[in-house]
């Protein structure tokens, strides 16, 4: 029943945005994705997201992680992150060969690929292609 619950929720966000013609505000913390759908979901619901494609034995993963977080809090676009070894098939789909892997999407497209630990200001300049007007 939880799956009905999160599609009737995004219908109504959809809908939402319909109306208004704006894209839902963005969360200021960290979304964990699990699945292609749920990945399909976040960028179609939102403008600007910046998935983290990672793995928890990672040492720049866990370098980066504090950077992602600040960033989602910061700034408005959506910060989601990917677990590849519990979602090795959707690593997979987007060439993901190393981690961190990050991907910008800008509305509802891949935009741009960064592989390997990044500094925060060299993230935000990437998100500010794309967010401002």
């Amino acid at each position: 029943m939880s799956d009905n619950r999160s599609i009737e929720e995004i219908r109504e966000r959809k809908l939402e945005e319909l109306q208004t013609g704006q894209k839902q505000d963005s969360p200021s913390e960290l979304i964990h994705i699990d699945g292609q759908s749920d990945l399909q979901d976040t960028v179609e619901t939102h403008s600007v997201v910046l998935v983290d494609f990672y793995a928890d034995w990672c040492g720049p993963c866990q370098m980066i992680e504090p950077i992602v977080e600040e960033i989602a809090a910061e700034t408005d676009a959506v910060v989601a992150k990917v677990d590849i070894d519990a979602n090795q098939r959707l690593a997979s789909e987007y060439g993901v060969r190393g981690v961190p892997t990050l991907l910008l999407f800008a509305d509802g497209e891949s935009v741009e690929r960064v592989v390997g630990m990044q500094n925060k200001g060299s993230l935000l300049d990437l998100i500010d292609q794309y967010t401002q007007s």
